[in-house]
């Protein structure tokens, strides 16, 4: 792909590395190609998990490179598929992401973060988007997503002051799913994809499709649209072979083979 990009598959468990010394800063053209794998992650039906963090241990990714912005690279630039650092604006991606944050997550490097399904962090990782300071604002998800973790007194603060937040503190409010010791940060995120891959994948797809549209709704209204059969991978997950397998497979003691139909 490029040398910005390590990216390595693992049986069914796909790892990108942000590789852009020293900060792991995106520009464009790493957007679009991690918008590449991102996509082809979608769309390869022997992937199931994608892992992705930062090389070194200070920085998972300082957000939009300044450098290229001084430059002359704009705001608004098109960044590819997927939107800023090729995740941000995929919104039909029903496979799980897993964001091993290794150090600072600041502007759309935490964006990227939030875009994720589940975070693990090291205990050094602290988050921010600080683009209040730089005249822009957090348009990469960040002002979007994080209101729906956050209190609004939280939220107001973060993105209107562009302080830091430590790891720490981050799982007290629910932004990251594990804190860890940096030397144990990938093993904890191939553990927890491990994990990931014994779900069935149509269930997992299922999920998200439900998660995702309903996210706005009254308990109700998220019934009501369940039941209209306009969704496509719940449906489908009721009558397929993987919900006969498991029930199969638990009477009969052992490991579900899934076939993801």
């Amino acid at each position: 792909m490029s040398n910005a990009l390590q990216i390595t598959r693992n049986g069914a468990v796909l790892e990108i590395v942000l590789d852009r010394p020293k900060a792991n800063a995106i520009d464009a053209s790493t957007s679009f190609k991690m918008g590449e794998a991102f996509l082809q992650f979608r769309d390869d039906p022997q992937l199931r998990v994608a892992i992705i963090t930062g090389a070194g241990e200070r920085f998972f990714s300082a957000g939009w490179d300044l450098k290229s912005a001084a430059e002359g690279e704009a705001p608004d630039a098109d960044f590819g598929p997927g939107g800023f650092a090729g995740l941000t604006e995929i919104f039909n991606l029903d496979k799980p992401v897993i964001a091993a944050v290794n150090g600072y997550a600041f502007g759309g490097g935490f964006e990227l973060a939030l875009a994720a399904d589940l975070i693990v962090c090291s205990d050094n990782a602290s988050f921010a988007l600080p683009e209040v300071k730089l005249g822009i604002v957090p348009d990469s998800g960040g002002i979007l997503r994080l209101p729906k973790i956050l209190p609004p007194a939280i939220v107001n603060e973060l993105v209107m002051t562009g302080r830091r937040m430590d790891a720490e503190e981050a799982l007290r409010w629910g932004i990251v799913n594990r804190v860890v010791n940096q030397a144990e940060l990938m093993d904890c995120a191939r553990e927890l994809a491990a994990q990931l891959v014994t779900s069935a994948p149509l269930a997992v797809a299922a999920l998200k499709e439900i998660v995702r549209s309903t996210s706005e709704l009254t308990v109700e209204e998220g019934y009501r649209l369940m039941r209209s059969g306009a969704l496509r991978h719940y449906p489908a997950v009721l009558h397929s072979e993987d919900a006969l397998e498991g029930p199969q497979a638990f009477a009969e003691k052992r490991e579900p083979q899934w076939k993801g139909k």
